[in-house]
């Protein structure tokens, strides 16, 4: 598995909204960049998209494991 999938599932709901606050913040600064032209690796972009998804993702599973 991933480590940071693992290191996320560690984290308790708080703390993954601040995760998720963080990286968007991130993926702001980085469109900026691009828009700017001042980005040179443009995959960084997609690479923030995907940490976006996967703190996401692992809210939603501590979400339901917290309903059953």
């Amino acid at each position: 598995m991933n480590k940071e999938l693992v290191d996320l599932r560690k984290k308790n709901l708080e703390q993954l909204n601040a995760e998720l606050i963080s990286a968007r913040e991130s993926q702001f600064g980085l469109r900026i960049k691009h828009k700017t032209g001042q980005l040179n690796e443009t995959s960084d972009l997609i690479k923030a998209k995907k940490k976006i998804a996967l703190i996401k993702t692992v809210i939603n599973e501590v979400k339901l494991k917290d309903k059953v």
